[in-house]
């Protein structure tokens, strides 16, 4: 059987909003089964909670927010990402600002503080999300799709006009510790000669090499590297999957992305919601071996039943 889990204790986390350059706490604490992942702004009085879903998504520019107005809570995507690679389904994330903190730019920060909380088995089976059929979407030369298979892949491709980037393409076979291994520690990034005109739209107030891969004209100026060869198309997997864990299940299906972003990554979520017939949610119970078996937690991770 493959359960729900939730987390075994509460935690608090303190950082860095990326965009905001506020300093923002984050605290998670468990859940019950059918809880799902929860957002409260506890700096806004009686603020109603985000459940995190494609419907509650708001802007998707340059990181995902859900939530408008006000109430709003951006840059959720690294923390879903995480809390998905660890098959955790239930969590309240509590935040005392507009965005969860940027932390190294990457899950890496998340995935160490699961491993230090614990995950915790909860009484009831989990769900997949099973694709029947493939969906499309598509934003001038950029698409995002995805078709039937046992398990989630994720097969990227990041084209862009810099010699250490170029087209980097990855496919990435997920599992917990795939995701641990792989993915989780790739960090965004951006080129230097967009920062200017990224502050200028109110973003990346927080942005530092401290948490984020910066470019300029010709090489990489964080002084330690890249973590990867192709540390930015990780990253950009990562993203993806922060961005489609908002469809509430986890998933069996291969979703393939050319120059995507988080706005088509939300329109895909959205016309996958739209055609009904287009998937099926199932209990794990009733899916093949291989599809459950990718949930297994390493020894590594504190785990309680």
């Amino acid at each position: 059987m493959l359960f729900q889990r939730t987390i075994s204790k509460k935690v608090e986390i303190t950082g860095i909003g990326l965009h905001s350059g506020r300093k923002v706490m984050l605290t998670l604490s468990p859940a019950p089964a059918d809880y799902g992942i929860q957002f409260r702004r506890v700096d806004i009085k009686n603020a109603p909670i985000l459940s995190a879903t494609t419907e509650n998504v708001g802007a998707t520019e340059n990181n995902t927010t859900l939530g408008q107005g006000e109430n709003c809570i951006h840059t959720v995507e690294h923390l879903l990402a995480t809390l998905y690679g660890f098959g955790i389904n239930n969590v309240l994330c509590e935040v005392d600002g507009p965005e969860v903190p940027i932390m190294d730019g990457s899950g890496a920060s998340f995935v160490f503080i699961l491993k230090e909380t614990g995950v915790k088995n909860l009484n009831k089976t989990k769900k997949f999300m099973v694709i029947l059929e493939p969906i499309r979407v598509e934003l001038e030369d950029k698409w995002a799709m995805i078709e039937p298979s046992q398990k989630l892949i994720i097969d990227s491709t990041i084209v862009f006009p810099h010699p250490k980037i170029k087209t980097q393409r990855e496919i990435f076979d997920f599992s917990c510790e795939n995701f641990i291994n792989d993915i989780s520690r790739a960090r965004t990034f951006c080129l230097l000669r967009d920062v200017d005109m990224l502050k200028r739209r109110g973003l990346i107030k927080g942005g530092s090499l401290d948490n984020a891969v910066v470019l300029d004209d010709f090489n990489v100026m964080n002084a330690e590297g890249l973590r990867f060869q192709n540390e930015l198309v990780r990253h950009k997997i990562l993203d993806t999957l922060g961005d489609l864990s908002l469809l509430g299940h986890e998933i069996a299906g291969k979703v393939t992305t050319f120059k995507s972003g988080h706005n088509l990554h939300n329109l895909l979520c959205k016309k996958i919601l739209e055609q009904t017939s287009a998937y099926q949610i199932v209990s794990a119970s009733s899916l093949h071996e291989e599809t459950t078996k990718a949930f297994e937690l390493p020894l590594a991770i504190n785990t309680f039943h």
